[in-house]
């Protein structure tokens, strides 16, 4: 399960067996929202959130969509990278809010 982002408390992870839509898991406290990225000729087209489970507090869900807008294009080139490539991943550590 490696994790690619840590921000401002929340993690954000792959499972080692995910599946396509690429996506990624968000987790923060006992919450947890998968984030999937729908791609069409090479553009993220759609972005959607499903809640998995807890409930993330309004103001943490509000700095994981600002940092997914800006992000979301090395996450799904992280996903090609592990999943297709089977290239390491090493988390990114960012206790600024963007």
């Amino acid at each position: 399960m490696p994790v690619l982002f840590e921000y401002l408390g929340i993690v954000i992870k792959f499972y080692s067996n995910e599946h396509e839509p690429v996506h990624v898991h968000a987790l923060y406290g006992d919450a947890e929202i998968k984030i999937s990225f729908f791609i069409k000729e090479g553009d993220i087209y759609k972005t959607t959130y499903v809640c998995k489970h807890g409930k993330f507090p309004q103001t943490r869900l509000r700095l994981l969509k600002e940092f997914i807008n800006v992000y979301r294009s090395d996450i799904v080139k992280l996903w090609s990278e592990y999943f297709i490539w089977h290239k390491p991943v090493k988390p990114k550590i960012i206790n600024k809010k963007i």
